[in-house]
């Protein structure tokens, strides 16, 4: 197909570059010194029966760009630009989420706090700086530049991943619906690396981390290093889901604080999860001195309103200061005290499958207890080794080796 040279409109002055379909579009009075004027790429759609054009300030950026378009053309996608701005898209989307008519990747309706986490990211993040372009005029470089803005800003690699996921359900329905053909996010490379959220206590810190809380909030800590609990479930967990008989606690829904009661994040939430020793011990104990049963909320500040995080967090704050001042007052050289590191009961939560994967368990056990519907999402998320581990599988490895023969040396 062959590419036709743009009208000489106004007093621009088109350049024709090596490459087809590409023009260098060179400003009014441009001299060609030190010229940063920019570049201008077109593709013809038989399709479509018109030829959709776009200006660039790089010529990687042109190129990259009518690549994947022709080869959307070749492919027979429409590539016929869209009206829709970003800002009116994810008003959309949005809208879509609240009503229930949009869904998700598995079918399943958005979650309401994964609506008002996208809500957030569109008006903070993502619609200050795309909102007014349109669909069809955002550009992988619109994105990177995005990105880089939020990582000067501070923000942490996982939280450039959450704020970007608005924007992929965005393209992916304007994709569906044919109003562009390319998705800028999609295999593009971004930053690495643990976020806050990435923390661990090994056993012995939770034990201690544990025993220097006050005794009516335990329980509730230990079911998060030892069950693996998420947040939203342990607020809404009831005891008639913990089965001292059958020894296992029954995850069946969790908590948001608009919508109130509500299904596990995932069908895969749905679980039943072992009653370790350590659990089961604190749990008796605190049932006894909290006299609920039944229905009754187990962690509730009543037995039918669940606990305030904050307030949860505000206590345990308190016990671990107080405990690290108790160590510091009673030890002979202060410089030398190990005080307690504080956790969030997400990282708690994050401690508990690095337990799992560090007590050898399989796959299928692994998923099932953390409440994950893929394994390789377990591991990816959770999968880092304690820095005593790798004498742990060089031990494995060795017996492994060894089978067959003499032991070998270490």
């Amino acid at each position: 197909m062959s590419e036709s040279k743009p009208s000489q409109a106004g007093r621009q002055r088109w350049e024709p570059t090596r490459h087809p379909g590409i023009f260098r579009v060179h400003s009014r009075g441009c001299t060609g010194r030190a010229c940063r004027c920019g570049y201008q790429a077109s593709v013809y759609s038989v399709r479509d029966r018109k030829k959709t054009r776009k200006s660039f300030e790089l010529l990687g950026e042109a190129k990259t760009w009518r690549e994947d378009m022709s080869g959307a053309v070749r492919e027979g996608r429409r590539v016929a630009a869209t009206k829709t701005t970003v800002k009116q898209a994810a008003e959309t989307m949005l809208a879509g989420m609240r009503d229930g008519t949009l869904k998700n990747r598995s079918g399943h309706s958005f979650k309401p706090s994964t609506t008002r986490r996208y809500e957030l990211a569109v008006r903070l993040h993502i619609e200050p700086v795309l909102g007014h372009l349109k669909l069809s005029d955002v550009s992988r470089a619109h994105v990177k530049e995005l990105v880089k803005r939020w990582v000067r800003a501070g923000m942490v690699a996982s939280s450039v991943r959450n704020n970007l996921d608005p924007l992929r359900v965005i393209f992916r329905e304007a994709i569906e619906d044919g109003q562009v053909s390319l998705d800028p996010i999609a295999g593009m490379k971004l930053p690495t690396g643990r976020g806050r959220r990435e923390r661990v206590a090994d056993r012995a810190e939770a034990q201690v981390l544990i025993d220097a809380l006050d005794e009516s909030d335990r329980a509730l800590w230990a079911c998060a290093f030892y069950g693996g609990l998420r947040r939203g479930e342990l607020r809404a967990l009831k005891w008639s889901d913990v089965d001292f008989g059958a020894g296992v606690i029954r995850v069946e829904r969790g908590w948001d604080d608009e919508e109130g009661e509500q299904a596990t994040k995932t069908e895969a939430g749905v679980r039943r999860v072992p009653l370790a020793g350590a659990l089961r011990k604190l749990l008796v104990a605190y049932k006894l001195a909290s006299r609920r049963h039944d229905d009754a909320l187990v962690f509730g500040r009543t037995a039918e309103l669940p606990f305030i995080p904050s307030t949860v967090r505000a206590r345990a704050l308190a016990a671990w200061k107080a405990e690290n001042e108790r160590r510091v007052k009673d030890a002979q050289d202060p410089e030398q005290v190990e005080l307690l590191r504080p956790i969030t009961l997400h990282e708690a939560r994050h401690s508990a499958a690095s337990y799992l994967i560090e007590a050898g368990l399989n796959d299928l056990e692994l998923t099932s207890m953390i409440g994950h519907s893929d394994p390789r999402t377990t591991k990816l998320i959770y999968g880092h080794l304690f820095p005593d581990s790798s004498e742990k599988v060089a031990a494995k490895l060795d017996a492994y080796l060894a089978a067959d023969g003499e032991p070998a040396a270490r």
